[in-house]
């Protein structure tokens, strides 16, 4: 049971810090409404759920360095591309648009979501390390560990869509957007950018 507490309360407060995964929810509850923002939260907790399972199965293969280097350089891309996109959008509230394109952009973002999720290495080497943590504990304990993670991920990402998408929130939030899709994009490019030169300087040095 410590483990397990110890382990849980680990992988939360690693939740609660903004990252990429948070910017992406938020600015697409706010332009889609939180439904549609389930489709990024989804996509998001599958990705965690893949590392996890590589993680806990034993499946060295996602901390091999070249992997992780491919990884960084093509999801430095990706979120440089994702942060262009954000900072060239021209997104404005519209609660009628937003309970209109649910159905046609939920896929999309599932999409979106597992891509940030999977071409993140950073995901991969924190379960890479709680697997380590863990040490040589049972399959059940193992299985029932990464159910817990899955779902935690999934609970928390659906609750910040929920309170950021509602209509409520929407009503009150337009002015916000465009500042919210401004540090969005830039944070999304920085981050990126700073994965690929962050690999280019260990290989040059």
């Amino acid at each position: 049971m410590e483990q397990f507490l110890a382990v849980a309360a680990a992988h939360f407060l690693a939740l609660l810090i903004p990252g990429v995964d948070f910017f992406l929810i938020a600015r697409t509850a706010m332009t889609s409404g939180w439904r549609n923002a389930t489709g990024v939260c989804l996509g998001i907790a599958s990705a965690n759920g893949i590392f996890i399972a590589a993680a806990f199965s034993g499946v060295s293969l996602i901390s091999h360095p070249l992997l992780l280097n491919a990884i960084q350089v093509v999801g430095g891309g990706f979120l440089i591309f994702i942060g262009v996109a954000f900072l060239r959008s021209r997104a404005r509230i519209d609660l009628d648009h937003v309970s209109s394109t649910q159905r046609t952009t939920w896929l999309r973002n599932f999409g979106l979501g597992i891509a940030s999720g999977l071409l993140n290495p950073k995901n991969a080497l924190f379960y890479v390390s709680l697997a380590a943590a863990v040490g040589t504990a049972a399959p059940l304990t193992l299985t029932l560990y990464g159910v817990w993670m899955f779902s935690i991920v999934l609970g928390w990402d659906v609750f910040v869509a929920v309170v950021l998408g509602s209509r409520r929130a929407l009503a009150r939030m337009d002015r916000l957007l465009p500042w919210l899709t401004r540090i969005a994009g830039a944070f999304l490019i920085l981050f990126g950018g700073g994965m690929i030169a962050s690999l280019a300087m260990q290989h040059l040095g």
